[in-house]
Formats: structure tokens, C-alpha cells, sequence
């Protein structure tokens, strides 16, 4: 026979109480028919875990009730591998003994004890969990303890233990939770979904969790979440995308919040160029105006964040000219905070741009005089140069070159202001620029096809490009 007793567990577990004693009942049985058992308790870690009756005797097929204490702590003894109680046992003829008798019959070896089962001890329940939460112990310890301690908790519990999860940003432990029961859907006091506590904690992780284990966002007359707004106003790009991804038929870009902002306005209030340019793309009005009459270019203008300026310049179509609920046009707001200069050499480049594209040399003189940038670029790329030089304006490039346009600039497409040239069949203009030292790129000896004209087809050292009067252009 290799054992005499068998306990009622194969595992002890502790509801843990900050602060309190925690206790455990199980049973332990004789298995002998005729003869009584003595019954020995011992932890791996006495000066935590006590028994009501550590030395005990139980008659011939019978059972006694033992209790398990911890000592009062203000966290949860969580160990790996865990402790564990361990049940030892010896035949007992007389049925009768002391606690000293039973205590030496113990302590001393040999085949007269029985080593009739290990007990693991585990805590359990609510601040069990929490303590994992705000300990952040390590993920494969964390895997196990959560796996004993979920059960412990009810639904209400897990829930409110998964918000505190989502805020301190443990992925690990709101997909165990979930997993466990929490309600994903729970409503906040604020009456926010739990999709916003993970975008406060800036979790990307946790979010894509509960997307999809698919938590919501609520949106109804009476309270609206304003997502969107809260990822622009990190300036988290990638938040943004999952969401918008997630909840497209929900989510509106231009959805103001109390204050008539929208995401765009957010981003472009705080200069955050990353998050500005994905409102702008996924579809937000850059005109838009918030409660106060603002546009995202005037608050972009009134933060004296330049490079949201300018792109914002390019994406919009009245913001420039308009103005706010004081008057004040954005123009306006940035030289009150000392960045006038920024937009207008902006509108120095519109206008320089559009003066090449006319041909209009006496504007285009006062655009440089006044500190135009000859190189400003517009939205795909083009210089004043790419633009007087695909219009054939002549007069225009020889100004732009006087002032030290770039001969060779590359716009977005990769074309330069020669091959814009070739492209419109501009011979003359096309020497011009050769002479300043415009180079033939890969595009132009490939001869991309041009804009109404044949002339393109052939590279530019193919003589009928260089002398206009070939007879192979058919001129006269």
C-alpha cells in the first residue's frame, strides 16, 4: 500500500483580503478499514501558512476537516513554482497519542510515514488580479497565476478588473480577462466604451484586442465618443487607422466635439503634420470652421507650427482667405505670434507660381523682390520653373534663372523643368535650358509622350528636337 489518507483536493485556494487572514477547509480521509491513521500538515513556507491542527488522528474509514490560514499581508504570497502543503500519514494501532507523541513519530524517518499527496497552494480573486495588473510580473508566471485566479471572480469583477488592465496597458491580462468573461462592451461613468480607455492609454496592442473581441463605440443622440479626436490629440497615426479601419460607419471626420473641433482641427491646433495629412486623405474638410470660426490653418497659424501651415495651404481651398469669428484671417493670427513671415512667403509662392504660368515678368520680379522662394514648390512638386517651362514662357524662365531658379529640380513625378519642356514641345526654350545647364534625365531620353504635341517622341539629342527647322518636324 502506498499511502493511508486521501484528501478531498487536488489544490488549497485562498480568496486573498489585503489585510486579513485568509483560511481554506478541506478534508482528508483514512483509508484503512480496520486500523487508525496518524495524519501529519506541514507548508513549504511555515512562517506564512498555518494549520488549526497540524498533528491529528482519524479513525478507520473515516475523515477530518483540517483549515489552512495565511497570515494577515497586504499582497498575495505568489510564487513560481507555488507553495504547497504536504500530507503525511502513518498507521496508528492503539488509535490513541499525544500531539508531543505524534509530533516525534513524525520527525523521525523511515518506512513508517507515508507521504500521501503534495497540495499546491494558490491565491485567488479580485486582488489577486489587481496585484498581477499593477506588479506587471513577468508574462509566463503571470499566464498561470491568472488562470487560477480568474475563476475565483465573478463577471461584474472581471469587467472592472479589465478596465484597470486597459489602463495600465497589460495586453496580456485584458485578453485573459476577456477570455475569463468581461464584459467588453461595459459602459464607463462617463459613459465612454472601453475603446476609449484604450486610446487614452495609447495601447495599440489592446485595442486591436478589443476591436476584435468586438467592443464597441457608442454614438446616439444623446452622447457621441469622439475617438478620432482623441488619437489626434497624440498625434497617434496609427491609432487612427485602426479605428477608422473598425468603425468606418460610424465614425465621421468631420464630426465636431463640444467645441465645434474636428480631428483635423485637434491635429492642426497642436502642429501634428502626421495626424493632419491622415484627416486629410481619409476625407476631412480642411475648411471646415469650428464654434469660434476657426479653420485648422488658423489654429496651425495661430500655434506658429509651420510645417502644418504650409500643408495645409496646399490642402485647402478657402482657409487661407478666411476669417475667424474675431475678424482675424490666418495670416493675421501668425504675426501676432511672430510667424507672419511664414505665410506670407506662402502667398508669395502661390503668387509666384501663377505669374510664371502667365508669364506675367513684372509680377514675378516683385514676388522674388519681396522674398519670394525662386524654388517654392507647389502641391505635386512643380517650381515656378517646371511651370513657365511646360507653358513655353520664355521670358518668365530667363527671370526664374537669373535669380537662381534650380535648373534641374525634380517634381513628385520625377520630371524636371527640361523635360516638362521636351514634353510640350518648347524647342527653343528647351536649348535655353540646356545652355543653363539642364541635364537629359532617364524619363527624357525615353521620350515620354507629351501633352498634345509629338514632339517629345524624340530624345533630346535627336537633331530634329534641337533644330526646330529640320524638315523632319515637317517646318517650314
Amino acid at each position: 500500500m502506498d499511502r493511508l489518507a486521501k484528501p478531498d483536493v487536488t489544490e488549497v485556494e485562498l480568496t486573498f483580503k489585503k489585510g486579513q487572514k485568509c483560511t481554506k477547509t478541506f478534508r482528508v480521509s483514512n483509508l484503512m478499514h480496520t486500523m487508525s491513521v496518524a495524519i501529519s500538515l506541514s507548508t513549504t513556507n511555515p512562517s506564512l501558512f498555518s494549520f488549526n491542527q497540524p498533528y491529528s488522528i482519524i479513525p478507520p474509514l473515516s475523515s477530518a476537516s483540517y483549515t489552512l490560514v495565511s497570515a494577515q499581508s497586504d499582497r498575495p504570497a505568489l510564487s513560481s513554482p507555488p507553495d504547497f502543503i504536504t500530507v503525511l500519514s502513518s498507521i496508528l494501532p492503539t488509535g490513541k497519542a499525544h500531539q508531543d507523541d505524534l509530533r516525534r513519530l513524525f520527525s523521525r524517518p523511515g518506512p513508517h510515514v507515508f507521504k500521501d499527496a503534495t497540495i499546491p497552494i494558490a491565491f485567488v480573486g479580485l486582488q489577486v488580479i489587481e496585484f498581477l495588473i499593477k506588479q506587471n510580473t513577468q508574462i509566463r508566471e503571470t499566464d498561470l497565476l491568472l488562470k487560477k485566479a480568474i475563476p475565483g471572480c465573478d463577471k461584474s469583477q472581471l469587467t472592472k478588473l479589465l478596465k484597470y488592465a486597459i489602463t495600465c496597458g497589460d495586453a496580456a491580462i485584458v485578453a485573459s480577462l476577456i477570455d475569463g468573461g468581461a464584459d467588453v462592451n461595459n459602459v464607463n461613468p462617463d459613459r465612454t466604451s472601453l475603446i476609449s480607455l484604450a486610446i487614452e492609454a495609447g495601447n495599440l496592442e489592446i485595442l486591436k484586442i478589443l476591436i476584435a473581441s468586438g467592443s464597441s463605440v457608442s454614438k446616439n443622440n444623446e452622447h457621441t465618443e469622439h475617438i478620432l479626436h482623441k488619437a489626434a490629440v497624440m498625434n497617434r497615426v496609427d491609432l487612427m487607422e485602426v479605428l477608422f479601419k473598425a468603425f468606418k460607419d460610424v465614425i465621421d471626420l468631420n464630426e465636431p466635439d463640444p467645441d465645434g473641433r474636428t480631428p483635423l482641427h485637434i491635429a492642426a491646433a497642436n502642429g501634428f503634420v502626421d495626424a493632419i495629412r491622415f484627416c486629410v486623405a481619409a476625407g476631412a474638410d480642411a475648411d471646415e470652421t469650428d464654434s469660434a470660426g476657426s479653420t485648422p490653418l488658423h489654429l496651425a497659424a495661430a500655434g506658429g507650427h509651420d510645417e502644418a501651415v504650409e500643408y495645409l495651404v496646399n490642402h485647402s481651398t478657402f482657409a487661407r482667405h478666411a476669417v475667424d469669428g474675431d475678424g482675424k484671417t490666418a495670416s493675421a493670427l501668425a504675426a501676432e505670434n511672430g510667424r507672419s513671415r511664414l505665410l506670407d512667403s506662402l502667398w508669395q509662392r502661390d503668387v509666384l507660381l501663377r505669374v510664371a504660368r502667365v508669364d506675367d515678368v513684372h509680377g514675378m520680379k516683385s514676388c522674388l523682390a519681396e522674398g519670394a522662394d525662386v524654388d517654392a514648390r507647389d502641391q505635386n512638386g512643380w517650381t515656378a520653373l517646371h511651370r513657365a517651362a511646360f507653358k513655353g514662357r520664355v521670358e518668365s524662365v530667363k527671370v526664374l534663372l537669373s535669380h537662381g531658379a534650380t535648373v534641374n529640380a525634380v517634381d513628385d513625378a520625377g520630371y524636371t523643368p527640361l523635360q516638362c519642356a521636351v514634353e510640350a514641345g518648347h524647342a527653343h526654350l528647351s536649348l535655353l535650358l540646356i545652355a543653363h545647364g539642364a541635364r537629359a534625365s532617364p524619363k527624357g531620353l525615353k521620350g515620354v509622350a507629351p501633352r498634345g504635341s509629338d514632339t517629345a517622341k524624340q530624345p533630346l539629342d535627336h537633331p530634329c528636337f534641337l533644330y526646330p527647322l529640320c524638315p523632319e518636324k515637317g517646318r517650314a
